[in-house]
């Protein structure tokens, strides 16, 4: 892992002096047009033909992170040689550079993508980072802070995966379960938190020895999962001791019948004391995380079994 180091300097990513750097090629088919709106229309105030180089390396970027997250960088960098003031364009920066594994420039991009922007949504990607770069206390830190009242429910939940993980870089498992321990776990819906947060826990179950229980949150994590974003079911299958090759696909049905009735689990004992914007012995403060109806109260490694590059670390 390449952890780098801060230089003091505010020149962006890829400006350094020297000879210029040059720009990878665009992949086949991908043009301006194929940004996301969102991204696009924050290219608003670049210069016509400068948006329009921006926007075609941020959307080769996005095209290419998942097979070839180097790759990636170098568009995003790319982009940041000619907007490194556009707070989407250090996003995607610190993004691509999260999935390359070099935490040092992913938490110095989005960093300069918060200050920009003035916003705090980058805090669990940055919290995840420290973990990266072998600071769990850091992360801790962070996701103690005050600004986490301000992140939405999906961003308050990949801080508190965030958080469990640092306590297991700490060589805390027990502790890694108990935070994960929250009413949300239990909530009836929350498309992409939920599953994650169900994963998370039953990977830190896993970690403590209680293979049984991890093995119905597995369950429970992919049936809240019908994209299949995580990889939970294989996850079973490992467990039950399944060479991937002795079948055709996993299938959520056949893994069910294998084990215990999941929809007999007993929910998450969810009875400790949430005061104050704490949940009680837990890490993430600034509000609680509820289960009512998926609801995320106050507002809302290497991976968590989750593709892409936006997922935190669950280890």
């Amino acid at each position: 892992m390449r952890t780098g180091r801060e230089s003091g300097s505010s020149r962006p990513a890829g400006l350094s002096r020297g000879p210029a750097p040059v720009d990878p090629p665009i992949p086949q088919g991908v043009t301006a047009d194929s940004l996301d709106r969102v991204t696009a229309n924050s290219l608003r105030t670049l210069p016509d033909g400068l948006s329009e180089i921006v926007a075609v390396h941020l959307a080769a970027a996005a095209a290419v992170i998942a097979d070839d997250p180097e790759r990636a960088l170098a568009h995003a960098r790319a982009a940041a040689r000619r907007a490194a003031r556009v707070a989407v364009v250090r996003e995607a920066v610190g993004v691509a550079a999260y999935a390359a594994g070099d935490y040092g420039e992913a938490s110095r991009e989005l960093k300069a993508a918060a200050r920009i922007s003035g916003s705090s949504e980058y805090l669990p990607m940055i919290a995840d980072c420290e973990r990266g770069l072998g600071r769990p206390e850091r992360a801790l830190a962070l996701a103690s802070g005050p600004e986490v009242a301000t992140l939405d429910r999906e961003a308050r939940v990949e801080m508190l995966i965030v958080a469990a993980g640092a306590r297991r870089d700490l060589g805390q498992p027990d502790a890694a379960v108990l935070a994960l321990q929250v009413p949300a776990l239990n909530a009836r819906s929350g498309p992409g938190w939920l599953p994650r947060l169900r994963y998370a826990y039953a990977d830190a179950l896993l970690a403590v020895g209680r293979e049984a229980e991890a093995r119905a949150w597995f369950v429970r994590a992919a049936q809240a999962d019908p994209e299949g974003a995580t990889d939970a079911l294989e996850r079973v299958e490992e467990i039950d001791g399944i060479e991937f090759d002795e079948v055709d696909e996993v299938d959520l049905a056949d893994a069910v019948d294998r084990g215990a009735d999941v929809d007999q689990l007993d929910p998450v004992d969810t009875d400790r004391e949430v005061h104050g914007g704490d949940v009680h012995g837990g890490d993430v403060h600034g509000g609680d995380i509820d289960g009512g109806g998926g609801e995320v109260m106050g507002g809302a490694p290497h991976d968590s079994g989750s593709d892409g590059a936006s997922g935190v670390r669950a280890r």
